[in-house]
């Protein structure tokens, strides 16, 4: 309790931060870094002990839960296979050429420990390039490869983080156990994410639940997927994932309109908070990282740091243009994605996009103090710090130089010719003309009986007639707000004066004013 107005203070931080990372156009997670290391350097800061527990369990399912919610599955499918390619080989690419570089220019690193490492660093963070994509138009195919990697190289990158650990602690590594161990852990964490998914979605379609009880089911959901695969030695992360687009991908099925719309709201501040913790965290945690280098020197350590770090880009980069070498080559063969030539910028930016991040630190956190014979365990501290060089290093040098190169190459979205207006408005159209058609062929008797279904036709008929328009421009919007706000203003009056008027009423117009303010930004 003593460290609770602590832990206040520094959500209060991360808000005002995130707020000038939005003003000033700069990817959040390098501002919380770079505060949390400020932070922790001021006299009197209450030392941060950070747990790879509480990364793994309470960070990690909730947000693996999100991005598989929200990634669109015809684009996962689409790009499977550049996408497996990142997730999976470019990943084992990199932490193999971490662990032969370590073993090679770091002395006291085995291959076996140069490999653990390599597990460590190798995953690129999905929040960090999501937050610096947000300031900028990446195509979205770019978009969609780095959404759906990120899904599911967490998973191959802490089976490395694993297998590398078993080795360090026995001095031995048996292939065909570590295959068998695998195999299991990639399929009993898919079947066991589908089967909890599969669940889940019948309490919610069968049992009498509201929003309420939706959306805290939503939530414990990942949590549930986790624990379960961890608890029998499979993979939670892809438990998680496998689940969470199985739901994603069935959400018309059991979950109502309001349950939807409230838990949009609840999951975007949830990830949010949760986000923002985790990237001051990382800066906070430097003391308890710097504390145990031992007989390595700083200058030393984050000359370690920076050649990993230097591995790590350039070996991604490598990847990127040799899946595309490998695309240009099996588009003989096979049907690709996309026949057409990437060129040398796409590439680049899929290969620069490797800003490392939570998932590593947690990794790092993870490694025991001690082997099991009592002997302390060789490195440990030398491969915190690197982590924290990489990850830092990464935010830094990428996360601020992304948003320049994406601006710079002006890459075209071949996937997306029409605009986006003109495209929202386009489907608006022939979805209006749809309901319309039905609505007379199927309701014709009570379209002529009910006014209101009178209404809603001539309503849809009009929106179709004026479909061609891009819909409210800024000005009659600020209008529109501004008689929305005249409304909220006579109603409070109305309600002050007249003491005998409903409160429940009152607060029910209040929604449906903020419901109409809300629905101005899909017009």
């Amino acid at each position: 309790m003593d460290k609770f107005p602590f832990y206040l203070i520094i959500i209060a931080v991360i808000l005002l931060l995130i707020m000038l990372a939005n003003k000033i156009k700069v990817a959040y997670p390098v501002l919380l870094v770079l505060a949390g290391l400020g932070i922790s350097i001021i006299p009197g800061i209450p030392e941060l002990q950070m747990k790879s527990e509480t990364i793994f369990i309470l960070f990690l399912p909730p947000l693996l839960y999100e991005a598989a919610w929200n990634i669109s599955w015809k684009e996962l499918w689409k790009w499977r296979r550049i996408i497996g390619s990142f997730a999976f080989i470019v990943v084992f690419f990199s932490a193999i050429s971490v662990a032969l570089v370590a073993n090679y220019f770091i002395p006291g690193f085995s291959l076996a420990l140069g490999l653990l490492l390599g597990g460590i660093v190798s995953p690129p963070d999905a929040v960090s390039a999501g937050a610096i994509l947000k300031f900028v138009k990446a195509p979205r195919r770019v978009r969609s490869i780095l959404e759906g990697e990120s899904l599911l190289n967490d998973a191959s990158s802490l089976i490395i983080f694993r297998f590398a650990l078993i080795a360090v602690a026995t001095g031995q590594f048996v292939w065909h156990e570590a295959a068998l161990s695998f195999l299991w852990m990639v399929a009993g964490g898919i079947g066991i994410g589908v089967a909890i998914g599969y669940i889940i979605m019948k309490i919610h379609k069968f049992l009498p639940t509201d929003a309420n009880s939706d959306i805290v089911l939503t939530i414990l959901t990942p949590y549930i997927m986790y624990i379960a695969a961890e608890e029998v030695h499979s993979s939670g992360v892809l438990a998680v994932v496998s689940g969470g687009l199985l739901l994603s991908n069935h959400r018309l099925q059991f979950l109502s309109s309001t349950s939807r719309l409230r838990g949009y709201n609840v999951w975007e501040s949830l990830v949010f908070v949760l986000n923002g913790l985790i990237f001051m965290f990382i800066g906070l945690d430097l003391p308890q990282i710097t504390s145990g280098l031992g007989n390595v020197s700083m200058p030393t350590a984050i000359g370690y740091g920076l050649l990993i770090t230097g591995v790590l880009i350039v070996g991604r980069i490598v990847a990127a243009y040799g899946a595309v070498v490998v695309t240009l080559i099996a588009r003989n063969f096979i049907t690709v994605a996309d026949r057409s030539n990437p060129g040398i910028k796409g590439p680049f930016l899929i290969g620069w996009s490797g800003m490392r991040g939570v998932v590593s630190l947690a990794a790092a956190l993870s490694i025991p103090l001690q082997l099991e014979d009592g002997t302390t365990f060789p490195q440990r501290n030398l491969i915190l710090f690197i982590t924290f060089v990489v990850i830092l290093a990464t935010l830094l040098l990428q996360g601020l130089t992304l948003p320049l190169l994406i601006r710079k190459f002006h890459i075209k979205d071949p996937d997306y010719i029409m605009p986006e207006d003109e495209l929202y408005n386009k489907l608006r159209n022939m979805m209006s003309q749809h309901a319309l058609d039905h609505l007379r062929s199927n309701y014709k008797k009570q379209l002529g009986e009910h006014t209101a279904l009178q209404q809603i036709a001539q309503k849809w008929e009009t929106s179709r007639a004026g479909i061609k328009e891009p819909g409210m421009n800024a000005e009659s919007k600020e209008i529109y707000r501004a008689l929305l706000n005249h409304q909220r203003e006579w109603l409070h009056d109305k309600n002050s004066a007249k003491q005998s008027l409903d409160e429940e009423i009152v607060r029910r117009l209040y929604v449906y004013l903020d419901l109409e303010e809300e629905k101005l930004q899909y017009f």
